[in-house]
């Protein structure tokens, strides 16, 4: 291996990627940006899930928004679904793994609401059923994907599907999409 010319591959599959997405996405970031706002105005919350690397996205996430992005201002209200280790062991133990975020959301969630799931397949089970319960209860299902957007396609809304098949490259794409909306919600809600 040639490192030199690995380290020139991954910039340069980076930065066709984040062209790529910054020509795709700029009507879903928008749509996304409107119902967060939304909800944190009226009240209501952000619940971010997903799994392995998305699931510290999740985390990542609610924290920028809770804590602070860049600025010093009022907590927003938002929570990660993939951090309480006794209620996602006993539901995967007791319904399986596939139920451990709908459960969550059914207990948490509120019509206004908004839950993000992130997946760079878009076909992970326990999002999709945590989105469906979602739309079930009044709660805005939206989605950072790639690849094709998976079987969010249609469930999902706003879906941001990453123009890639490389998970790396989605994951990349998924955390500055996700700091561009703590952004913006900083700005606009962060009183």
């Amino acid at each position: 291996m040639d490192l030199k010319s690995f380290f020139d591959r991954e910039f340069s599959e980076h930065e066709a990627v984040m062209h790529a997405t910054r020509a795709a996405l700029v009507e879903p970031f928008m749509a996304l940006c409107a119902v967060a706002e939304t909800a944190l105005n009226a009240g209501n919350k952000i619940m971010f899930l997903g799994n392995g690397g998305s699931a510290a996205d999740a985390q990542h996430l609610a924290a920028e928004l809770i804590v602070r992005y860049k600025v010093n201002r009022a907590p927003l209200a938002a929570i990660a679904l993939t951090t309480d280790s006794s209620t996602l062991t006993a539901g995967g133990n007791d319904f399986g793994y596939e139920t451990i975020f709908e459960s969550q959301l059914r207990a948490l969630g509120k019509a206004g609401d908004l839950a993000i799931g992130i997946t760079t397949s878009g076909n992970s089970q326990n999002i999709l059923n945590a989105l469906q319960a979602a739309k079930e209860i009044g709660v805005t299902p939206a989605a950072f994907a790639g690849k094709d957007g998976g079987k969010l396609v249609g469930l999902a809304d706003p879906l941001l599907v990453v123009p890639s098949d490389v998970t790396g490259r989605i994951q990349e794409m998924h955390i500055i999409l996700g700091h561009m909306l703590c952004d913006v919600l900083e700005q606009r809600c962060g009183k």
